[in-house]
């Protein structure tokens, strides 16, 4: 019975998985006719089960064995039961990459997903904050993190599994280590640490190792000559008052190299075993191959919302009988509530589309012989501008009766290989007009101004943007008329700048960069605060500084605590210093505190925490309320301290941790008042 229901399984899917080759095939051929450069794309049909699994994992088959997949796999079916939530696909960053496409979709969301992978893989591949993974390896050009990933989970297997390694032991390592996973540096190219090893594990620091290297001794040789107790004792002489000489935020490589384990039996700090270290190297990869993910969610998703868009609604990848459905599948996606990242990136995309292709337009305005930045928004007919922008009929309505007047356009906007093609019937044009035209061409088919959604944001440029615009303009008057100044316009401005913007920039620097005050009342983003006067939530600014600051805080190190060591020999007794670097945002201290007990188990040795807290004394918060204001919280230094048994905390003078709390606005720090 079950082998009946395995090879039946085994067939709808292959049938499946035919009715989407074509689907798949014109998928990537239309994303490189429009300018997309994706990874290879490797499609599978899954089951529901199959999918929830795989969500669970991150995306891969094989994962190391941990109770986190369990929980997470409970989490994502749970929600899939009862709160409505619906998986559509998952892709993960490889070359090539691998798609996943659940056997429950209909075909447009098939097609959905198809045209969404596509974009992701684009990303993938041409951003470089997901270089950073592969930058300075052998071969840079080859992501095979399914192989990496498929390794760890077999050597943390073996390690489970051997006779002298308690199994226990093996997970609540690897839950220390996880503790730690998001205290990386994420703006670093990643690189495996230098592992020279001597006797029973002991190890060489950098500088040493790399001068044993040149020597070219072999490893046998460095065992016998750098004895165990010679290393001792030339830690005892040479090490440091204070290491390292600056801050270090990958946390975990600082314990990989320098950390112990607390041995209970002996009641002191001993070297890692080998499968520890092992596992710490393997959680800090991972860490570093998640982390690009991480930094670009909200650009990563609109990116393959806007794509994703532009392939199924605009170019109708989405069949007459489809569409329907494929729009309830949109409006759901970008409906979810929350800090959507599907709907604030796409709309940002969008915004970067626009403003490129309005300077653009505005500069040939400026530059017609009447008209300067003083007097255009009087001068112009914002109306017969968007006339003269709107593409040829010959452009906009592409069919087999039609092909002739492609030829009284431009050489550089038909492909005119493709369309001699149509002309001999090898080419549907009906259903895939696109073929016939060129990335200028669908730049000219698409231009983003002219849509009926966007028609309003020509005219909304406000004076001082004009006169930015006209001060750096050196030939005020090259044409004599609006309509010869239009033909100069290019109209890939727009998607060339969304592909530049897309290959160097992380969710923090887009955000700060492209959320202006205008995106912010044109899209009605605010911010809201909890009121400790009131008890209750409520809007408290939707002016562009407040609102950037705001999500600025959420993607800055993942929207997590940045954490630094800052002393590896505190107190001149090998404890550990870690500095929280303040930016406004107090620790949850029961959080820290229990973070601190974990980092114990990789260190060995106390464990010490600074950081700032933000205390309201409870006469103040009573005055405020009678008063219907908010009470003045003090700043005040704390260090937190774990030393295998007990948990204490202290306040420290001001000046201990005034190195650590910001004091300008940039990606790690704060301005002078936060939104809290």
């Amino acid at each position: 019975m079950s082998n009946s229901n395995s090879n039946a399984d085994r067939f709808r899917k292959q049938a499946i998985a035919s009715d989407l080759e074509g689907p798949v095939d014109e998928a990537r051929n239309l994303a490189v006719k429009l300018g997309l450069e994706p990874y290879p794309v490797k499609y599978w049909i899954i089951d529901y089960d199959e999918m929830n699994e795989l969500i669970a994992y991150g995306g891969f088959q094989s994962r190391y064995p941990h109770w986190r997949w369990g929980m997470q796999y409970d989490k994502q079916q749970k929600q899939g039961q009862y709160a409505g939530g619906k998986a559509f696909e998952i892709v993960n960053n490889d070359n090539p990459a691998h798609a996943f496409l659940q056997e429950s979709n209909t075909i447009a969301d098939q097609k959905a997903v198809i045209t969404h992978v596509e974009a992701h893989s684009d990303f993938f591949a041409n951003n470089d904050w997901f270089g950073m993974f592969t930058s300075g390896r052998a071969n840079e050009e080859q992501v095979n993190a399914a192989a990496m990933l498929e390794r760890h989970a077999r050597a943390i297997d073996e390690y489970m599994s051997d006779p002298d390694i308690d199994r226990a032991e093996v997970e609540k390592w690897i839950d220390h280590c996880l503790t730690l996973e998001d205290n990386i540096d994420q703006h670093q190219v990643f690189s495996r640490r230098l592992d020279v090893d001597g006797p029973a594990g002991t190890e060489i620091d950098d500088d040493l190792a790399e001068q044993l290297d040149e020597l070219e001794l072999s490893d046998e040789i460095k065992g016998e000559v750098f004895t165990e107790e010679w290393l001792d004792k030339l830690e005892e002489e040479d090490i440091a008052p204070s290491f390292p000489e600056e801050p270090q935020k990958d946390v975990l490589a600082f314990v990989r190299e320098h950390g112990k384990q607390y041995d209970d039996e002996a009641g002191r700090a001993v070297e890692m075993t080998e499968w520890q270290r092992d596992i710490l190297d393997m959680m800090r990869a991972e860490a570093y191959y998640f982390a690009a993910q991480k930094m670009t969610k909200v650009m990563n998703e609109g990116w393959a919302a806007y794509w994703e868009s532009t392939m199924m609604t605009d170019e109708v990848f989405a069949g007459d009988d489809e569409f329907l459905n494929y729009a309830d599948h949109m409006a759901k996606v970008l409906a979810s509530g929350g800090l959507n990242p599907y709907s604030l990136g796409m709309e940002l995309w969008e915004y970067v589309e626009n403003t490129t292709n309005r300077r653009a337009v505005l500069e040939a305005l400026l530059r017609v012989e009447g008209i300067s930045w003083r007097n255009l928004i009087d001068v112009v007919d914002f109306d017969a501008v968007l006339e003269i922008l709107e593409p040829p009929a010959a452009i906009e309505t592409i069919a087999p009766e039609t092909l002739g007047r492609l030829e009284e356009l431009p050489e550089k906007w038909v492909d005119h290989e493709a369309l001699e093609r149509a002309r001999e019937g090898e080419i549907d044009v009906e259903q895939y007009p696109w073929k016939v035209l060129t990335y200028e061409g669908l730049a000219r088919r698409h231009y983003s101004l002219v849509k009926r959604q966007h028609r309003g944001f020509l005219a909304r440029v406000n004076q001082n943007e004009l006169e930015r615009i006209g001060r750096y303009l050196f030939d005020d008057a090259r044409y004599s008329s609006v309509e010869e100044a239009l033909e100069d316009i290019d109209f890939t401005a727009g998607w060339d700048r969304m592909f530049d913007v897309r290959e160097s920039h992380n969710d923090v620097t887009f955000l700060d960069e492209f959320l202006t005050q205008e995106f912010i009342t044109e899209n009605n983003y605010f911010t809201y605060e909890h009121s400790q006067a009131t008890g209750q939530f409520h809007v408290a600014s939707d002016a562009a500084e407040d609102v950037k600051k705001k999500l600025l805080l959420q993607f800055t190190n993942f929207g997590k605590p940045t954490i630094a060591v800052y002393d590896g020999n505190y107190n001149n007794a090998n404890e550990l210093l870690l500095g929280h670097q303040y930016n406004g945002v107090m620790l949850d201290l029961g959080q820290a505190t229990e973070t601190l007990k974990r980092i114990f188990e990789l260190w060995g040795r106390p464990v010490n925490l600074l950081t700032i807290v933000k205390e309201v004394d409870e006469h103040d918060i009573e005055v405020a309320k009678r008063r219907n204001r908010e009470p003045e919280p003090e700043e005040q230094g704390k260090l937190i301290r774990y030393d295998g048994q007990t948990v204490t905390t202290e306040d420290v003078p001001w000046e201990e941790v005034e190195h650590l709390s910001a004091d300008d606005i940039d990606y790690d720090t704060k301005p002078e008042e936060w939104l809290a």
